[in-house]
């Protein structure tokens, strides 16, 4: 009897607590929250494990090719050969098979809703470019008037972005004749390689040594004066730059890699086994100098390191394509918006009045997060979208662009990783070849001096870039980029808690909205102010500086004015 009273107890309390009628959905709510919860659990519990397995195959593969050194870089057709390489000498760069890491992020759901959101942040832009005109200049008039007299300007009016980009016909005339000397470069290394003494170095090796040292400066200044003679605006100075910079790069790593092959190159004997292995595992039995399409093959491929091969994609989505360009020109709006509506309307006044201490530092901090997004989006839109699109249609495969540098708790790792191509390229022909000249010399100096000569070299180039673009020099980025984060390496810290991470974003947005502060504040000086000293000197004082004497001056002396 007690057991039968006790199941009718615990029937009377299941039918209590199982509601009817309203709550039914309630219930169901809750049933399907705890499987939400459950599934996302157990996604979690798969990720983690996908990592685990996916670092212990890093780790695994890592030490096998340490153990048989074994490099990817030497993979010809699917095949790996196994290069001559010297006990503690660098290792060489990989090339394999791969996506860039957004690529493969982009495939996840999560990852692609920041992208649409990113996407709609540019829409929720042009929406409020639009209104804020159809008001602003429509102002005391009919909606449908402002329209109809200012719509069609409203979506085609990027005066911004056409007075920067302008001249263009120069700018291809430009482009062409330093492309054509770069391909000029191939004949001349041919007919050296191929003419000189194979059996030893001479004067006459020293003589095209001297003609390819006058090139690379030709190169460096010839475009330089015809940028300022024709005064060429901003964007497309940036253009011709940074053109100019990989096509030294390009031309340089032609060179360095097969100048070593050239010199090692012995004409075939007869009954002798010809084959043989030149620079960087690279095979010589074809002759000194490698084929003229290999060359022109690397003069466009998104790569700054030299190989004879490398490896393709089997065929070319057009589709990815016209992708990835369409995203570059979504960033190049959204450029403008971002300079249009957070920049020029906060600088543009300079001169007008005295800036104080307190104005600059909230201009500094109204500057951080658009300087932040220009800095995510010129990323985005060269490093990601520019590059792949290129490698798409070379069938370039190597696609390891940058890595996960918004992962770094360091600045030592995000210099490696935010931008691969030139970090690859300073590696592989500055820091290999400044550690081994040293210890040819028997200098014992560790990896700093090495370190210390490639972020000089990248911290003037850098800044020869702004200055050039820019048209002034106000080496602010020179001194963030080597002094200040070039000290960030030799701090002795090991961050290893995701708080260094968070250190790392502000200090970059920091540094960022400072930049954009105080390059935007020279400009309009510039624009502003009266010139205070002859052109050459102009170009190297900042303008802000003087103009600011002069302001106080004003305000000292209110009865002098000035022009």
């Amino acid at each position: 009897m007690d057991n039968v009273g006790l199941r009718r107890r615990q029937a009377g309390e299941k039918n209590i607590a199982e509601p009817t009628g309203l709550w039914t959905g309630d219930v169901a709510f809750d049933k399907q929250l705890k499987t939400t919860k459950l599934r996302e659990k157990l996604e979690k519990l798969k990720s983690d494990l996908v990592d685990q397995v996916d670092s212990q195959i890093a780790d695994f593969l890592d030490e096998y090719s340490q153990d048989y050194d074994l490099d990817s870089s030497y993979v010809q057709n699917g095949e790996a050969t196994k290069p001559k390489k010297k006990k503690g000498e660098p290792r060489d760069k990989v090339f394999v098979p791969r996506n860039s890491v957004l690529t493969d992020l982009f495939e996840v759901s999560h990852i692609q809703t920041i992208y649409h959101i990113f996407i709609a942040i540019l829409i929720v832009f042009s929406l409020n470019t639009i209104i804020h005109d159809v008001f602003e200049k429509g102002r005391g008039k009919d909606f449908t008037d402002s329209w109809k007299k200012y719509g069609i300007r409203l979506v085609l009016d990027f005066d911004l972005i056409i007075w920067a980009c302008g001249k263009f016909p120069l700018v291809v005339t430009t482009w062409l004749w330093m492309k054509g000397s770069a391909i000029a470069l191939y004949p001349l290394f041919y007919y050296w390689s191929t003419t000189r003494n194979h059996y030893k170095v001479g004067i006459y090796d020293y003589l095209w040594l001297s003609l390819f040292v006058a090139y690379i400066f030709a190169f460096l200044i010839l475009p330089v004066q015809a940028i300022t003679e024709n005064q060429i605006p901003p964007g497309s100075t940036l253009l011709l730059v940074t053109e100019q910079v990989r096509l030294v790069m390009k031309t340089y790593a032609f060179v360095r890699s097969n100048t070593t092959r050239a010199l090692k190159y012995r004409p075939p004997v007869e009954g002798e086994n010809s084959e043989g292995e030149g620079s960087d595992g690279q095979s010589s039995n074809d002759g000194p100098c490698p084929n003229f399409s290999n060359y022109l093959y690397f003069l466009f491929v998104p790569t700054l390191v030299y190989r004879d091969s490398y490896p393709r994609s089997p065929t070319i989505n057009w589709r990815y394509v016209v992708t990835n360009f369409a995203q570059v020109a979504g960033c190049l709006i959204y450029l403008y918006y971002l300079l249009a509506r957070f920049c020029v309307p906060v600088f543009r006044n300079f001169n007008h009045e005295s800036v104080t201490l307190k104005q600059l530092l909230l201009s500094s901090f109204g500057c951080m997060l658009p300087g932040t997004l220009i800095l995510l989006i010129a990323f985005f839109a060269i490093l990601h979208s520019w590059l792949n699109a290129f490698a798409e249609m070379l069938r370039f495969a190597d696609r390891l662009f940058y890595k996960d540098w918004w992962n770094s708790k360091s600045y030592a790792i995000w210099y490696r990783t935010w931008n691969c191509v030139v970090h690859d390229w300073l590696f592989t022909y500055v820091y290999k070849d400044i550690s081994s000249l040293l210890k040819y010399l028997n200098i014992q100096c560790g990896r700093a001096t090495p370190m210390a000569v490639v972020f000089l070299l990248s911290a003037i180039f850098h800044e020869y870039i702004v200055t050039m673009t820019m048209g002034f020099f106000y080496p602010v980025l020179f001194v963030m980029f080597g002094g200040i984060g070039f000290g960030f390496m030799f701090l002795g810290l090991k961050p290893t808690h995701q708080a260094w991470n968070v250190f790392m974003w502000i200090t970059l947005m920091i540094g960022m909205g400072l930049l954009m502060c105080l390059y935007s504040l020279e400009w309009y000086a510039r624009k502003n102010c009266p010139v205070t000293a002859d052109s050459f000197l102009d170009k190297l004082i900042p303008r802000t500086w003087t103009c600011e004497l002069r302001l106080w001056q004003n305000d000292l002396h209110p009865g002098v004015t000035g022009q």
